[in-house]
């Protein structure tokens, strides 16, 4: 029986959600600064059958850790010491910004599912990027005389009092400062707690957004690619998600993040109590009733795209059959964030000892 899940429901269930986060989190870090994650690295480390080369770049595994966790990068080696194949941190806003008033974050535990309005906290990207600099220097010397290590990708998003017209110049500041850093920049136009963010989606926004951030990677860094990759929402339809591949393709993206949270609530009210979910309100959901609709774009853009860019698929990710799933679906990397508010630090590691199991 697995401790972490009982101690979850014991401890942390009955906690405001928010501070049981911060709990875990800086409990992650405490694993790595008392030397326990560190030394048990070796085994939790992914086999190195599960290693693959996507977007130009080489993975230790196909599972990683979604945005939404490390928000500031103060924790990026505890977790890639337990095994997750890449981390992705942010969103990080060009201005430092404290989000959303609380209460802003939700459990719906009977429905393995959170529901957040966080708002994009997180020091902004001048304060960020020295930790991260700092993190992926500390990984290059640990895995020096490794063929693959951790991968560091950078989430960035419009810092909320920036208008929609003077977008791109803010997510050029992330940019700049963050490019030099990231393996790989992730735009994330798709959160639905930015009022007017997702407006950006639309491809007569998006394309010359994207068009400016890759530039300006490109202008910041000019020893390597920096791969580029959109997070868009599964709110979109069908035809939208279309439209974005098209564009995608014709920018020569290097990936799309398929999916972010989701407005809307099908598939709650049948465990959790409805009243419970009516009086959360509004914020972006994700966990196990997000998995369908993230499935279904992950396919869709696999018929679209093809081979020609990654697919990077989140959203309702709980088991390695989980993740296989998404993997024989066309994605080439998968992302988790839900569950490893559930099921704890040892996740990562059960997850590719499972794919290891199914011949991943």
């Amino acid at each position: 029986m697995r401790i972490y899940p009982t101690l979850f429901k014991i401890v942390f269930v009955p906690m405001d959600a928010e501070k049981a986060h911060r709990i875990g989190y800086w409990g992650v870090k405490l694993l790595r600064s008392a030397g326990i994650s560190r030394s048990a690295k070796a085994i939790l480390r992914p086999h190195k059958s599960l290693a693959r080369e996507v977007m130009g770049l080489n993975f230790p595994s196909p599972f990683g850790l979604a945005a939404g966790f490390d928000k500031e990068a103060h924790a990026i080696n505890a977790l890639t010491d337990l095994g997750f194949g890449h981390v992705e941190i942010g969103t990080i806003t060009g201005q430092a910004q404290p989000g959303n008033p609380k209460t802003r974050l939700f459990r719906l535990v009977d429905d393995f599912a959170v529901v957040n309005r966080m708002g994009f906290n997180n020091d902004g990207a001048a304060k960020v990027g020295p930790r991260l600099a700092s993190a992926r220097a500390d990984i290059d010397a640990e895995y020096k005389h490794s063929e693959v290590r951790p991968i560091i990708g950078v989430n960035i998003g419009k810092t909320k009092v920036v208008e929609l017209d003077q977008a791109i110049e803010d997510y050029l500041i992330s940019t700049r400062t963050l490019a030099p850093q990231a393996d790989y920049l992730a735009v994330n136009v798709s959160s639905p707690n930015t009022p007017g963010l997702r407006d950006l989606q639309a491809v007569e926004t998006l394309r010359p957004l994207l068009e400016a951030v890759r530039a300006e990677a490109d202008r910041v860094v000019t020893d390597r690619h920096v791969p580029l990759a959109v997070k868009i929402a599964p709110d979109l339809a069908d035809e939208d998600i279309r439209a974005i591949a098209e564009m995608a393709l014709e920018l020569k993206l290097d990936g799309i993040i398929a999916t972010n949270t989701t407005t809307a609530r099908e598939g709650l009210g049948l465990v959790s109590d409805p009243e419970k979910i009516r009086e959360i309100g509004a914020g972006g959901l994700s966990g196990k009733p997000l998995k369908q609709r993230s499935l279904e774009v992950t396919k869709l853009l696999k018929s679209l795209v093809g081979d020609q860019l990654a697919i990077i698929s989140v959203g309702g990710v709980t088991t390695a059959e989980d993740v296989a799933e998404r993997l024989r679906a066309g994605a080439d990397l998968v992302q988790g964030y839900t569950g490893f508010l559930f099921e704890g630090p040892l996740w990562a590691h059960h997850i590719n000892r499972g794919l290891k199991k199914l011949g991943f």
